[in-house]
């Protein structure tokens, strides 16, 4: 009876820890964590960080030191992550995830990235890990941000803005890409296929100054393949414009918005109608 009543007790104490354990409140962490992805060029970047807030405390020069190593964020080190390479502040950099650490001064700020990806806040830094230092200038911002935060700013096919901002504090580092002789090997490729990628090729060349007059050929070749679409007179006018000829951006355009119109397509009747605008000033 003894053995029995000892081995009750224990199923008892037992449940009751499991209760208990299972009845514990969850509790949101005091810096939340973020991932934010963008995509750039032919790959994207992506920053997973945790943003503590102000609190009413002095931030750099306080909790922060001057000339100390900062985890950029709380908790885990932030962590970056490239798919392809890419040139920050006109350093290269190859693909892979490394660690963002900063080192605060008043006038001036180092960028680390560690080739240590995963390690918790600064801790277990290693400066004979790190694989790019860099210095940028700090800005004073009027508005208080109360919220560590991070982003994205000025993204264009080739060049955006990393941008850090803490109460009064804001820091820009600047990203470029380089992979256009890829892009250019590619269109060539594809462009010498059956299935040619007329919209993007044309897009490409456009947006990038590249040769005008294979676009426009493109252009006049993709219409054959839709003579109802309005999206190959837009880009058509839009080439002829920036390549001076007005005249003939004016007629493209207006059989843009001729065939919207008939399609019901009131964006590309819309956006037609723009390169008209401009074409008649």
């Amino acid at each position: 009876m003894r053995k029995l009543y000892m081995y009750l007790t224990a199923l008892v104490m037992a449940g009751s820890g499991l209760t208990s354990s299972a009845q514990a409140p969850r509790i949101p962490e005091a810096s939340s964590t973020q991932t934010i992805i963008q995509d750039f060029g032919l790959g994207k970047v992506t920053i997973t960080y945790s943003r503590p807030n102000v609190k009413g405390r002095v931030i750099f020069g306080g909790i922060n030191p001057y000339g100390q190593v900062w985890r950029t964020g709380a908790n885990a080190a932030t962590t970056i992550t490239f798919s392809e390479k890419v040139i920050i502040e006109g350093h290269s950099v190859p693909a892979g995830t490394y660690s963002l650490f900063t080192i605060p001064e008043k006038d001036e700020w180092t960028i680390v990235l560690n080739k240590t990806a995963k390690q918790w806040g600064a801790y277990s830094y290693k400066e004979a890990d790190d694989f790019l230092r860099f210095k940028v200038k700090p800005e004073y911002l009027a508005e208080k941000r109360e919220t560590f935060t991070i982003q994205f700013r000025n993204a264009t096919t080739k060049t955006m803005d990393l941008h850090l901002v803490w109460d009064h504090t804001g820091v820009t580092i600047h990203l470029h890409t380089d992979d256009d002789s890829e892009i250019m090997a590619n269109i060539d490729a594809l462009m010498s296929s059956r299935q040619k990628p007329y919209f993007n090729a044309i897009q490409y060349y456009y947006e990038n100054d590249k040769d005008m007059n294979k676009a426009l050929a493109w252009t006049l070749e993709a219409q054959k393949t839709d003579p109802k679409g309005p999206w190959y007179k837009l880009w058509e006018a839009r080439i002829r414009l920036k390549m001076g000829d007005k005249p003939g951006a004016i007629r493209a355009a207006q059989e843009g918005i001729d065939l919207s119109k008939a399609s019901k397509d009131d964006e590309y009747q819309r956006l037609n109608q723009a390169v008209l605008d401009q074409a008649q000033r």
